[in-house]
């Protein structure tokens, strides 16, 4: 048992800096860090999200949806899916199928992205070996704020996905203050901690049966600077059997 498995176990919870993120993306996909910049620069060409322009706030995002086997290690994404979740996990805008922008063809190819769902399944599959699908979700995000508004990582509140595990990583941070992420026990809401991502790759894993979660609105650094937080968020739910790629 490596130390972020036993965090994992123990907590509920474990965070991992950029270069340690690195140096274990790396291994799994020789080609990561040729890909990487190409990566990133995905981020400058996301849709806005209708949905939450409907309440007056504003970012940017993009949806997939796919499987990993873990038997032969392949990863398939399914054809274009909305995002659904239940109001008992996002009561400001659960029990609506949400429709965004794909997530680029190139880009769902990425070693990066590739590195990144693989790392995940990994260490999550040692929390529950049993599983041999694992049914991906994936969200590139852009919180843009501004003078008059900040940004809003978590509109919803501290809250859960409802899937088994999700993975954050910071893309960017590009003049903006506080984001602060923070973990909650579930019998009632206590915070357990909190940490702000702050460097590219810099990651935190997340039990999402075991804990809640948020992160404090943004604002910029410099109000007439355009101002942001990429994140890129991964969710796994384990796939009853093997079938074709279903929404959450």
């Amino acid at each position: 048992m490596n130390l972020l498995d036993q965090a994992l176990q123990l907590d509920g919870y474990a965070i991992l800096g950029a270069q340690a993120m690195r140096d274990q993306l790396g291994r799994l996909e020789g080609e990561f860090d040729s890909q990487w910049d190409a990566f990133c620069a995905s981020w400058n060409r996301l849709a806005p999200d209708p949905y939450l322009a409907q309440v007056g706030l504003n970012r940017r995002r993009r949806h997939a949806v796919g499987e990993l086997t873990m038997a032969d290690g392949v990863l398939r994404f399914g054809p274009h899916q909305p995002h659904y979740q239940s109001r008992v996990y996002n009561a400001l805008q659960g029990g609506i199928e949400r429709w965004f922008e794909p997530i680029e063809a190139d880009i769902k190819s990425n070693a990066c992205l590739q590195a990144l769902i693989r790392f995940a399944a990994t260490h999550f599959t040692w929390l529950k070996p049993e599983v041999s699908q694992w049914l991906i979700e994936v969200h590139q995000f852009r919180i843009e704020a501004t003078a008059l508004q900040s940004g809003q990582p978590t509109p919803e509140g501290t809250h859960r996905d409802g899937v088994d595990y999700v993975l954050v990583s910071l893309m960017e941070r590009n003049n903006i203050r506080s984001g602060t992420t923070s973990v909650h026990a579930l019998d009632d809401g206590h915070e357990l901690a909190h940490f702000t991502l702050t460097r590219p790759l810099d990651t935190v894993l997340i039990d999402d049966r075991r804990l809640a979660h948020g992160v404090t609105p943004v604002e910029p650094d410099d109000a007439s600077q355009p101002a942001w937080r990429d994140v890129l968020v991964i969710t796994l739910r384990a796939a009853a059997s093997p079938t074709n790629p279903t929404a959450s």
